[in-house]
């Protein structure tokens, strides 16, 4: 069922945050959640308010705003602490969900393979573990809809020692499937392994369809991928390469869902290049680039050989043009892919 939401963030100079393509993006991730977006409400304040987020004054603006609009929920761009949901959700009679939480949400909806499941199951534990513990009587109040989907949904209100429990419990599991998969990723043939890695929607799926003339899914959608994917691809006589799809990342990944998909990003581990996708057309490209560099430091992959292609080349904005050491390539029209395919091919070659 669609629900009807307003988004609020709060701009404070002390974060300096590109507050507008991110309330893009974070819109975005509530339709891709089922939610309608009624109306958005931004706050510019010097600093973030420690116990309603937005100052009692405003959060009275929102109820009375939400209550004209008819709005079932309240999306709000910033992650909120325990005390400011609390007292936020006094003051606004409607569940609210935090950035984290709508992640979570995207996330629970398009894990399909058991790890997946497994995975969502951790990060939505640890999440609440650590933020929402102590607030049950406010956590009852969000029902089934954005915010509460997913494996971990049953979970909202048992005690810390069961959370625990079944964390522990998700640990084993995944750390079994990090044995498999690590099985899996040896290629009996010594064929190099190219991971595709960017921000979320730049097309790395797009891309990875059409260097190895596969079908898997593409949608036009945050996080639409989140189960890796390896395809062998053909380069030239006797050359290949295994490609592997990667979930897509953004600005400020939550920890607990770096955390949690670890065995997935042991992809990137093991690669031989990273092949670093960028939307060439999108304007936000260099915040997002930052954003996939800062998490791969994170991750201790900076020494990784990378190599940065601009995927969407045939909806090119200026200031993405002329790039140095960078590809541009269509997966929608194959541009730029032989020159892609010669560069994968040196790679395979060196490692032969």
């Amino acid at each position: 069922m669609t629900q009807r939401a307003i988004v609020v963030a709060v701009d404070s100079r002390v974060e300096r945050r590109a507050v507008e393509a991110e309330l893009d993006e974070f819109e975005a991730l509530a339709r891709a959640a089922g939610a309608q977006i009624l109306e958005r409400i931004v706050q510019r304040r010097d600093r973030i308010d420690p116990a309603t987020l937005v100052g009692s004054g405003k959060a009275r603006e929102i109820a009375s705003r939400a209550h004209e609009l008819r709005a079932d929920l309240l999306l709000v761009l910033n992650d909120l602490r325990p005390r400011q949901r609390n007292n936020l959700e006094k003051i606004v009679p409607l569940p609210i969900v935090d950035r984290t939480m709508l992640i979570l949400d995207v996330f629970a909806r398009h894990a399909r393979s058991r790890e997946g499941k497994l995975q969502v199951e951790l990060a939505q534990l640890r999440y609440r573990q650590s933020n929402l513990i102590g607030a049950g009587a406010d956590l009852s109040r969000l029902g089934g809809g954005i915010g509460t989907r997913g494996p971990g949904e049953t979970k909202l209100e048992i005690d810390r020692r069961r959370i625990a429990a079944r964390i522990a419990v998700l640990r084993r599991l995944i750390a079994g499937v990090r044995r498999q998969r690590s099985v899996r990723r040896s290629s009996p043939r010594g064929e190099p392994l190219v991971a595709l890695v960017g921000y979320t929607n730049v097309g790395k799926t797009s891309l990875l369809n059409a260097l190895t003339r596969s079908n898997a899914l593409v949608a036009d959608q945050p996080f639409a991928t989140l189960d890796p994917t390896i395809r062998r691809a053909y380069l030239a006589p006797g050359a290949y390469v295994r490609v592997a799809d990667t979930v897509g990342f953004i600005t400020d990944l939550p920890e607990d869902l770096i955390n949690a998909f670890r065995a997935t990003l042991e992809e990137l581990e093991g690669a031989d290049l990273l092949l670093h996708v960028l939307d060439a057309s999108n304007p936000q490209w260099p915040r997002q680039r930052r954003a996939v560099d800062a998490i791969l430091r994170e991750l201790h992959l900076d020494g990784t050989r990378r190599l940065m292609v601009f995927n969407k080349s045939d909806r090119l904005v200026s200031d993405a043009a002329g790039q140095a050491d960078a590809l541009y390539v269509s997966a929608r029209t194959g541009a730029g892919l032989p020159e892609l395919r010669a560069a994968l091919t040196n790679l395979a070659e060196s490692r032969r």
